[in-house]
């Protein structure tokens, strides 16, 4: 039997159907997370882009913390116990009291949207970021206001400048800040909403690095991803609790919750995850772990390597986001990163 000649069109059909049939047959089915509203401090970015924004608030943050600590040598000690008295036991008290404020913050706000609804949480974000924008600005731009003025002669011209620099320094910290939370809960730019999570990211990450010294640093940043698995997690974790208050089903209703997680495990469907969404608190948390890694080893390569480390990680954490809707963006990342700082920090200072 001979086959009858074809034509490159009917060629190129035939081929496409059986790239279809192949395709049907074995891709999974990808279906799209539930929603999470816009108010909610994330940063939304294509997962191609993921290390971009990490990238950017650890270059910001550990510039500013640098400026702070080492040239303008504001070195503040924070946490309720001296290390300087006490030492590791001090650090490993402060990361038990962060962890524990942490989570009784978190029980209290779910809470709050149990008996209020989900849109109370724009009135305490609003609270909390106006808060931290306007009194974190205020801090950091007046120590870039001294470094500019310190090396500048005491006369009367300069004084009078630098005040009047204060007073321009102060009115514009209190508009940002008015501008900043009006814009984050009425705009739907997703540059504008990403822009103010990265800055206000950047603000937490740099401070906290600047204030906490090495035993302190590591027990905050292991207790409160300890805290992260158990929030994000436990059927009675509060961001779980958060996110399905949240979240509207876009799935088929008559898919229950076991069957979905029996259908995710086999890999007959997975989430989307072309779209990620990096929680400000995981920015904060990777921005303070290389802004103390620079500050604390004095070394810019280790903060680099640490950086490498902590976008590893995030990058493992995105794969496991295919079988699941919501994952801790901390732990993988912030153990990466610690080992990674202190394994660098050992090798270069034998060099």
């Amino acid at each position: 039997m001979s086959d009858i000649p074809k034509n490159s069109d009917e060629i190129s059909r035939e081929r496409k159907n059986l790239i279809s049939a192949k395709d049907e047959s074995t891709t999974q089915e990808i279906i799209d997370k539930e929603f999470i509203p816009n108010f909610f401090p994330t940063y939304r970015i294509s997962r191609k882009l993921y290390p971009l924004p990490i990238i950017l608030v650890v270059i910001c943050a550990g510039l500013l913390a640098y400026a702070t600590y080492v040239i303008a040598g504001i070195q503040i000690e924070g946490g309720y116990v001296s290390e300087a008295e006490y030492g590791a036991t001090a650090g490993l008290i402060n990361g038990l009291i962060f962890t524990a404020m942490a989570a009784i913050s978190s029980f209290i706000i779910i809470f709050a949207v149990k008996r209020k609804g989900i849109e109370v949480l724009k009135y305490i974000f609003g609270i909390v970021f106006g808060f931290i924008t306007f009194f974190l600005t205020l801090f950091f731009g007046q120590i870039l206001l001294y470094l500019f003025f310190s090396n500048k002669p005491e006369t009367e011209a300069v004084i009078t400048s630098y005040y009047i620099s204060y007073y321009i320094l102060l009115i514009g910290t209190g508009t940002l800040t008015i501008l900043m939370i009006y814009k984050y809960f009425t705009t739907f730019s997703l540059f504008t909403k990403n822009l103010i999570v990265l800055y206000i990211g950047l603000l937490i990450g740099a401070l906290l690095g600047v204030m906490m010294p090495l035993w302190t640093t590591l027990a905050v940043l292991i207790g409160i991803s300890c805290w992260d698995i158990f929030a994000v997690k436990s059927k009675r974790g509060p961001i779980k609790n958060m996110i399905d208050i949240a979240s509207k089903e876009s799935m088929d209703d008559d898919l229950s919750e076991e069957e979905l997680k029996e259908k995710l495990e086999s890999g007959e469907i997975a989430y989307d995850t072309s779209k990620l969404e990096i929680g400000i608190g995981d920015l904060a948390f990777y921005s303070m772990l290389t802004s103390s890694a620079l500050i604390l080893t004095g070394n810019v390569i280790v903060m680099i390597l640490t950086s490498i480390a902590i976008i590893i990680g995030t990058g493992i954490t995105i794969q496991g986001l295919k079988k699941n809707k919501i994952l801790p963006g901390l732990p993988i990342s912030i153990f990466l990163g610690i080992g990674t700082m202190l394994l660098s920090w050992y090798i270069l200072s034998l060099i």
